[in-house]
């Protein structure tokens, strides 16, 4: 009897476990889906699978869903897309409004996005709100490499003010 609730309680564990992505795995298949519609594809259908998923997943999922409108040729589903990728992202950031990670996946989407398309509207309270994460030091689950990647992308942007943008060399310094 005790052998038969461990083995249930361990494939339990296991396939709990099967069902929540890799983020290092999730990071690395994100950035090569931006030039890969395969591996967006996949990245789509393995998330929209998952189940329970953390804003964090969900956030990764409106990614994709944005790539899905740059892969495609068809006017009409690029903008279908692209409301899809705006409504997740939105939900992402409602359940954890101060997750870097998940601000710095809308604010990606919504810079590389033509304005006069009007997907535009987050971008300074996200920024705003990656700044003031950044000062905190709170990463949520970023690691050393994203937050990087993230103080980079802010700087490059030209959307930072000359003082945010001293802040964040500065940060960028003391990680290196």
């Amino acid at each position: 009897m005790k052998r038969g609730i461990v083995l249930l309680l361990l494939t339990w564990c296991v396939a709990v476990n099967a069902e929540v992505p890799n983020l290092k795995l999730l990071r690395q298949q994100l950035l090569e889906a931006v030039q890969k519609r395969s591996t967006n594809d996949s990245l789509y259908h393995s998330l929209t699978t998952t189940k329970n998923k953390s804003p964090l997943l969900t956030s990764y999922l409106g990614a994709v869903e944005a790539l899905r409108a740059k892969h495609t040729w068809n006017p009409y589903l690029k903008l279908k897309y692209l409301n899809d990728a705006e409504n997740t992202l939105e939900g992402a950031v409602n359940n954890d409004p101060h997750n870097i990670e998940i601000r710095f996946m809308r604010f990606s989407i919504e810079h590389n996005v033509p304005g006069f398309l009007g997907y535009t509207k987050h971008l300074e309270a996200d920024r705003k709100e990656m700044i003031r994460q950044l000062d905190k030091k709170y990463y949520a689950s970023a690691d050393q490499n994203v937050v990087i990647t993230i103080i980079k992308f802010l700087i490059n942007s030209k959307r930072c003010t000359p003082d945010e943008n001293e802040t964040l060399h500065k940060q960028l310094a003391a990680l290196k």
